[in-house]
């Protein structure tokens, strides 16, 4: 029996066909994922206060973002009021370190920029192992965990003392007593005290205690 011969110009119209098909198939599926509504919560710097590296994100709450507006007004003055600054670093602090419902995941941790700087580390794994540890996964905000909101900080300075860190000694280090204020009561800390340490032109958080001093 004779060989049935396929002609020359019925492979080119396959070889046409089939590259229009998977061209076709290329453009659909660029086209699909070029359009794919991106879920996730992006979190973006909106502020900053030049000179001094803090910086307000988008997602932070009004009373934060209102601290951080009279700290601004504060350290952009020409004589800087120590008094003021140190008790709104304690605000601010406490503010968004507390204020866990903002937060995307345990290793969004708060407050971070008002620690002093070689402290920052240990800071956040203590703080990833304590009370952001049952922070569940919000990237694409849909958690539905009840986490406590901080509506407002209110502060007592105690007596400036002597604070040992690092072979160095600050001593108009302070002592700053502060109670919290939350939307909800969902058994979170309440209150405490803090002690800030002169770094340069900066006040930064140096210790943190989970009871206020007397």
């Amino acid at each position: 029996m004779a060989k049935r011969k396929i002609s020359k110009k019925k492979v080119t119209i396959f070889i046409v066909i089939l590259i229009v098909i998977i061209a076709a198939i290329i453009s659909t599926v660029f086209f699909l994922n070029s359009n794919k509504k991106d879920d996730t919560i992006k979190v973006e710097s909106i502020d900053k206060i030049e000179g001094y590296d803090y910086t307000l994100s988008n997602n932070a709450t009004k009373y934060y973002k209102d601290l951080f507006k009279e700290l601004k007004s504060v350290l952009e003055a020409d004589d800087v009021d120590e008094d003021k600054y140190a008790d709104l670093v304690t605000k601010l602090f406490v503010a968004d370190f507390y204020n866990l419902d903002n937060k995307i995941n345990k290793n969004d941790i708060g407050g971070v920029q008002f620690v002093y700087k070689d402290f920052r580390n240990d800071f956040k794994k203590l703080a990833t192992s304590s009370i952001y540890k049952t922070v569940e996964n919000n990237v694409y905000g849909k958690r539905e965990q009840d986490l406590p909101v901080v509506t407002n900080v209110s502060t007592e300075k105690k007596e400036n003392e002597s604070f040992e860190y690092n072979n160095q000694t600050d001593d108009s280090a302070y002592k700053i007593n502060f109670e919290i204020e939350y939307e909800t009561d969902l058994g979170y800390q309440t209150s405490g005290s803090m002690t800030l340490i002169h770094n340069d032109k900066k006040i930064e958080v140096a210790a943190l205690e989970e009871s206020s001093t007397d």
